[in-house]
């Protein structure tokens, strides 16, 4: 398949361009020429020396991330961004990157993959950003205690051995869930206003801890890692439908 279709399928799919005025992260095809034959497809959270070489070791033609490398723009390809730049290049691998429009995605997105995992319904989205939203809500099918809740996301996350921390000030059982995954305490205002019984996040603040607390609410960090694998592999579905051939590269950072 041609990475121009590739790229326009996962564009139109993600609503792309929608999020140009609310994230810094250069979305869509950050390395790479316009036309070129694909036919291995590789996977990460995050696009770093690490999971690059990975890409090129395995024969792909192009790495699709979460995290990419271009945050409002490069000025210099020097240093660590020539380290991480140069591989690309050497071995002809082109990058594709999707941030918040992955996180919003309601069906293929980070939060609507703990949404799926945890079985919530009644479901509408959650964690405004400008027009758009990064994040999900929903109720569980039968309320949950706050150990069983944890105890779930820590056999199913990928927090390499650090578990999940708990802020648990809200009730003992948890009915109303608010998911926003790897930084989003910062909604924790929201989540509050909302009505959820807890927010469920990647990693925290130290001004979450007295706000959950003051608010009556439970927080629950998974690791921003972890709850972040979700997006990238229902992106690997998509292309293994497209008949494309992929692999997906782990790499835990346990934070």
């Amino acid at each position: 398949m041609n990475l121009s279709e590739i790229v326009a399928r996962y564009d139109e799919e993600l609503r792309t361009s929608d999020y140009a005025d609310v994230d810094a992260s250069a979305n869509g095809l950050q390395v790479g020429p316009d036309d070129r034959e694909v036919e291995t497809v590789a996977f990460a959270v995050d696009a770093a020396e690490q999971t690059i070489e990975a890409a090129a070791d395995r024969g792909a033609d192009l790495l699709v991330t979460h995290h990419g490398l271009s945050w409002g723009g490069i000025e210099r390809v020097t240093g660590r961004q020539h380290d991480r730049i140069a591989p690309l290049i050497e071995n002809d691998v082109a990058l594709y990157v999707s941030h918040l429009p992955l996180d919003g995605h309601q069906e293929l997105g980070n939060a609507a993959g703990i949404a799926d995992l945890l079985g919530l319904e009644s479901r509408e989205p959650f964690g405004e950003l400008g027009p758009e939203h990064v994040g999900q809500r929903g109720i569980a099918p039968d309320p949950i205690p706050t150990d069983r809740l944890r105890e779930t996301l820590e056999s199913e996350l990928d927090h390499f051995g650090q578990g999940v921390r708990v802020l648990d000030f809200g009730p003992e059982e948890i009915e109303e869930v608010a998911v926003l995954t790897g930084s989003g305490v910062d909604w924790l205002d929201e989540a509050v206003e909302s009505g959820v019984d807890a927010l469920i996040t990647g990693e925290g603040k130290q001004k979450a801890y007295h706000e959950a607390r003051e608010a009556g609410i439970t927080v629950l960090l998974g690791g921003h890692y972890a709850t972040e694998t979700f997006g990238v592999r229902s992106l690997r579905s998509l292309a293994d439908d497209w008949g494309l051939e992929t692999t997906y590269i782990d790499a835990p950072t346990g934070l």
